[in-house]
């Protein structure tokens, strides 16, 4: 049987004592945190998802013109009301030179197409990511056919690769509570 020196225990007791306050804190960090950002950090918690995501929305957006990724980015983010993505993609989208109208007439493209803000292609994008984000019952016929007939094959496959690459980081900042205009 071993036996313990009462500076030995009180040693124990100590290291077990500092443990224990060491790892309230953290959790305690983290709590405080969580309450400031919003939710977990993302890219922080989970940093192979978030670079292989990074690298998907890299990948999805070759060879498609930089001002129908923002008009698309911008819808999605719209109709999944994440404020975080929609400041980001409306300043990129401005920052790039697109109109104030053409962005700010996004959420009623159908209507402003038909006044010539957004041509028959964009349109046809806009329709799509309406579809693929909202998956009411699938995507129609009509509308993957409107694409279709817009985009090369290879093209149609980067735009759909955007759009659900796109409603990929909506998600995660509406879970998330991104808040926008901060990182």
């Amino acid at each position: 049987m071993t036996t313990s020196t009462p500076t030995q225990t009180a040693t124990t007791r100590t290291a077990t004592a500092t443990e224990a306050t060491t790892a309230e804190a953290t959790a305690e960090t983290a709590t405080a945190a969580r309450r400031t950002t919003g939710r977990v950090n993302f890219a922080k918690a989970a940093p192979k998802a978030f670079k292989a995501l990074i690298s998907l929305d890299a990948a999805a957006r070759e060879g498609l013109d930089p001002a129908l990724v923002e008009l698309v980015q911008i819808r999605s983010s719209q109709l999944n009301h994440c404020a975080y993505c929609l400041h980001m993609h409306t300043a990129d989208a401005h920052e790039a030179g697109e109109s104030k109208e053409r962005i700010a007439l996004v959420g009623v493209w159908e209507e402003a197409g038909e006044a010539g803000f957004y041509t028959e292609k964009e349109q046809a994008a806009l329709a799509l990511t309406e579809a693929v984000t909202l998956l009411p019952g699938g995507v129609p016929d009509e509308v993957y056919e409107r694409a279709a007939r817009h985009f090369e094959e290879r093209e149609l496959a980067q735009l759909i690769a955007l759009i659900f690459t796109i409603n990929s980081w909506n998600r995660i900042a509406v879970t998330t509570r991104k808040v926008p205009g901060r990182n």
